[in-house]
């Protein structure tokens, strides 16, 4: 007997339904034991049991652990985006939104701090495809670029034109030496990491007036350039 296209159709749909289901509820247990677990503690064993798949079935979908910690680095950078996004509208001083993004960054990474070391001794090595500078985790790392683009665009008074496409990868990568101090902050709500953050806030705003004298323009965009390239 001849089989209906539709029925076909509606059966394909039906499988890819399921896949799409069981990918689903593999990333979410997985992301929810790095966030109540951390990285050691978190296997792939111990994911397919709570998902109720075989192990197999977890390394389809997903083939390493590091894939299901990309996933995480995108969740983490989309709710950075979702929590700076309101606050980013309401302000207009550049130094001030530069700090929206720094503060709401750390506020998302808050509940991992516990567990903070762990993800960064499986990210230092510069092989790591965890590494934050490596091709796997170039989605993650533009969310947070694009943050910081939309904070200086946004400004009332930003920076000069020659200045603003190098500006956000700089500030990543501040961000990045941010988030590294704050991992090691043993202090009450890590208040060293914020009062470090303030005083970084305070020497940009004395900065700013630097990058509109003529005699400075040149070695501030070679400065710039250098970390750009550090960056890439």
């Amino acid at each position: 007997m001849f089989k209906n296209k539709g029925d076909e159709v509606a059966t394909s749909a039906m499988a890819g339904s399921k896949a799409e289901r069981t990918r689903a509820s593999i990333r979410e247990v997985a992301l929810r034991s790095f966030r109540e677990n951390g990285f050691d503690a978190t296997t792939m064993r111990s994911i397919a049991d709570e998902a109720g798949v075989s192990l197999g079935n977890a390394y389809y979908y997903f083939p390493t652990k590091n894939h299901l910690v990309q996933e995480l680095y995108l969740e983490v950078q989309e709710a950075h985006r979702e929590a700076a996004g309101p606050l980013l509208a309401s302000a207009d001083d550049l130094v001030e939104r530069v700090g929206i993004v720094f503060r709401t960054g750390l506020a998302v990474l808050a509940p991992f701090h516990a567990f903070a070391p762990g993800f960064l001794a499986a990210m230092v090595s510069p092989d790591s495809p965890l590494n934050p500078l490596s091709p796997d985790s170039a989605p993650a790392r533009d969310i947070t670029i694009g943050i910081f683009r939309d904070a200086l665009a946004g400004a009332k008074k930003s920076l000069p034109a020659e200045f603003l496409p190098r500006m956000p990868t700089t500030l990543w990568l501040a961000y990045l030496l941010l988030a590294l101090y704050w991992t090691y902050d043993r202090s009450d709500g890590q208040r060293r990491t914020q009062r470090l953050l303030d005083q970084g806030l305070g020497l940009l705003r004395l900065a700013l007036p630097l990058t509109r004298m003529p005699v400075l323009r040149l070695p501030l965009r070679s400065l710039f350039d250098l970390v750009a390239e550090a960056g890439a």
